[in-house]
């Protein structure tokens, strides 16, 4: 369902726009939504690698093998 935004833009720009849109063959309204969407699915995207990897960070990286060492012979003089 589409629903209707009133936005407050400088004359100039509308212009611009409106001279961009029709070189595009397209309309200010579809691309400020086609610009909206690709920020709120950008941003989604972005939330969802955050989320996996702080899942990441708290369930740790397994690196293998055993430690064979104590501390004190690594700092023996």
């Amino acid at each position: 369902m589409k629903q209707n935004v009133t936005l407050s833009v400088e004359k100039d720009l509308i212009k611009k726009g409106k001279v961009m849109a029709a070189r595009k063959d397209s309309s200010i309204s579809k691309m400020l939504a086609d610009l909206l969407k690709e920020m709120v699915e950008s941003d989604d995207r972005y939330e969802a690698a955050k989320r996996s990897a702080l899942q990441l960070s708290k369930k740790g990286l397994h690196l293998g093998g055993k430690i064979t060492w104590k501390r004190e012979d690594l700092y023996e003089r």
